[in-house]
């Protein structure tokens, strides 16, 4: 199972930048959006729905804000929006579908842009741990893809010392994400990679992306049940729709 993760920051402008033509190239199994600031109303969905995808939205009650859709070529075993958490819900942020062997989320965390926005971004980290706690416990194969707006370690970010106090690099951010992490879950990435200079998303300021100065702060995290069955693991960093580029982790299901 190919799975993509995406902020394509708009899906209505990543559309227009070939995003669809992209995605049929791509030719992933599941897709897990964030980001994409509208209603399945209006998207012109018939352009996923060409290339075999069946398509699930959950979207933000503030319009064009936020939200997080899944594309999948496979028709799951149930959908489940949302959390039931109406603090963590109404800015449309989780979606997740059930397969036979794997479940797989679209998670888009907070960002801590001023403090009102960090002190709900923190209060939603303690909520989603104590929730994904919970599902695990039911649906033990997960893959939790998404954009975490965190980066974990000093090497997931072009200059640690600088941003050690910008939210994203915070320590408190980072211990969160480490033990997240120690819960039951691996960064795909990571398992298989532990090279330097490898982001996944770049400021639109300063010729940022041109120059590699960026965070990694989007993740496929797999629960450990499934760790034998990461394959692949990988950035997709030529795609040119979003400020953030994708990133994608193949299992080996049965």
């Amino acid at each position: 199972m190919k799975i993509i993760s995406y902020n394509v920051n708009g899906i209505r402008a990543a559309l227009k930048k070939g995003f669809d033509t992209w995605l049929q190239a791509t030719n992933p199994d599941v897709v897990l959006l964030q980001e994409t600031k509208a209603t399945q109303d209006q998207v012109d969905v018939a352009a996923f729905e060409a290339l075999g995808y069946h398509h699930y939205w959950f979207s933000a009650q503030k319009k064009g804000y936020s939200g997080v859709a899944i594309l999948t070529k496979q028709k799951p075993n149930h959908i489940e929006y949302g959390t039931g958490i109406e603090s963590m819900d109404f800015e449309g942020r989780n979606l997740r579908v059930d397969f036979d062997d794997v479940s797989v989320m679209s998670l888009y965390l907070p960002s801590g842009t001023n403090s009102a926005r960090l002190d709900h971004k923190l209060e939603y980290m303690d909520l989603f741990q104590s929730y994904i706690n919970d599902l695990t416990k039911d649906y033990p194969n997960l893959v939790i893809g998404g954009d975490y707006n965190i980066c974990h370690e000093a090497i997931d970010i072009h200059d640690p010392i600088r941003n050690k106090n910008t939210s994203g690099f915070l320590p408190v951010e980072r211990e969160w994400i480490g033990n997240f992490m120690e819960s039951g879950f691996i960064d795909s990435f990571r398992h298989l990679n532990k090279e330097p200079d490898n982001y996944t998303w770049w400021s639109y300021r300063a010729n940022a992306r041109a120059n590699n100065k960026g965070w990694r702060i989007d993740y496929n995290m797999v629960s450990k049940p499934l760790e034998a069955n990461i394959s692949r693991a990988i950035i997709l960093k030529d795609a040119m729709h979003s400020d953030h580029c994708p990133h994608m982790v193949e299992l080996s299901l049965p």
